[in-house]
């Protein structure tokens, strides 16, 4: 990419200088620290799979409670929590969330060859921190979509540089944990890179094999938890739900019509996914876009799918922003997010159970930005290296990466 003199590209892969490092710092700590002191679960959400996991050690079934919708490795990896006092998890919950955020920030970065001393690298967390509303309700629930926001820019890390085992063992993972990357068994589809989508199918299937059998209710999931998803939960849950399926109903549109229009976009993401993954363009992009595409694409019909599901994609295409042609360097991208500012009250939109119309808004947005992007074809090289030092030289196994 160019640097020169007025390219918002070259100053955003700079180093930073240390005030906005001291920002961050602080915006992270005041959003931890609040939830720490607010939440004293550790999180609503978190809370739930805790719940799971005591009814385990209590010789219970952990799917007795319909809003346990993870798969059985969940229960198990869940004990260690249930084994420690409240006032401890008020703390480590919302500090590991953050844990995995960051790191999620960071992996996002050095995929797009980003240094993480850069001025990207502390004003866009700031910005995801203090300016997208999702980010903060992910932490203040403690919801285990963290592990996918880790998770898969650490697994397209591992891709960029040609470990595409390690990146199915890393989201299989995160699978078994929580099934909400599944929609990436499609790019190993598109790669061909069939080794890799066994191994990715393989860890969750495996692990939550083993985890079932030490349950009093094996079948939980598949006899309980997924009829509960199919029928689209309940009342009170589809009050929160943000896919098209669940929010064009609540405006007076037949229900067969709304998951029709629902179903019929997220062809049409997946289509475009498939074709952003043909334009073989240089650079980290294709890598990222496409993943964003498959995700977005999957959300729009998913049950449930929430506000904080965002979180899994929007920081991937943010650190593209250096990038010429990028998805962030569109219009569209950026008036998707507008409704998820903090503090801008929208009329009629005011109560809490009404978000999900604003969060309807972001997620087709951002899936239209992604769907109708058009890569520039131009060639594209990587952050330029900070100043004193040489061209960066292409690392063994990079792919699809062009460096200056």
């Amino acid at each position: 990419m160019s640097t020169g003199k007025g390219d918002i590209s070259g100053w955003l892969v700079r180093r930073s200088p240390w005030p906005p490092w001291l920002g961050l710092v602080a915006v992270l700590g005041v959003l931890t620290g609040h939830v720490a002191r607010a939440t004293p679960d550790g999180g609503m959400d978190n809370a739930i799979v805790v719940r799971a996991a005591h009814a385990w050690l209590e010789g219970r079934s952990p799917y007795d409670d319909p809003h346990f919708l993870y798969l059985p490795g969940a229960v198990l990896a869940a004990v260690p929590q249930a084994l420690l006092p409240p006032d401890l998890l008020r703390v480590l919950v919302p500090s590991a969330v953050m844990a995995c955020l960051v790191g999620g920030w960071a992996c996002a970065l050095r995929l797009h060859r980003v240094p993480l001393d850069s001025r990207l690298a502390a004003l866009g967390l700031i910005a995801l921190a203090a300016g997208f509303a999702p980010f903060g309700h992910l932490v203040r629930l403690g919801n285990w979509t963290a592990t996918a926001v880790l998770a898969l820019p650490l697994g397209l890390l591992l891709m960029s540089r040609g470990r595409w085992t390690a990146a199915g063992a890393v989201l299989g993972t995160a699978l078994a944990l929580k099934p909400l990357l599944a929609p990436l068994a499609l790019l190993f589809l598109f790669a061909g890179r069939w080794k890799a989508l066994a191994v990715l199918a393989a860890v969750p299937a495996l692990a939550s094999g083993a985890c079932a059998l030490l349950l009093p209710d094996p079948a939980g999931f598949f006899t309980r938890t997924l009829p509960f998803l199919l029928h689209g939960q309940d009342a009170f849950v589809r009050l929160y739900e943000a896919s098209p399926g669940a929010v064009l109903p609540r405006l007076g549109v037949p229900r067969l019509a709304a998951r029709t229009l629902a179903l019929a976009a997220c062809a049409a993401g997946l289509v475009a996914a498939y074709r952003r993954w043909g334009r073989a363009d240089p650079g980290p992009l294709r890598l990222s876009e496409t993943a964003a595409g498959l995700m977005l694409s999957v959300f729009l019909v998913s049950r449930p799918s929430y506000d904080h599901y965002l979180v899994v994609v929007v920081p991937l295409l943010l650190a593209g922003l250096p990038y010429p042609g990028s998805v962030a360097r569109g219009p569209w991208f950026w008036l998707a997010l507008v409704p998820q500012l903090p503090g801008l009250t929208w009329p009629y939109l005011e109560q809490v159970q009404r978000r999900a119309f604003k969060d309807a808004v972001t997620l087709c947005g951002l899936m239209a930005a992604v769907a109708a992007h058009r890569p520039d074809r131009r060639p594209r090289v990587g952050p330029a290296a900070p100043a004193g030092e040489g061209p960066r030289a292409a690392a063994p196994g990079d792919d699809h990466i062009y460096t200056g």
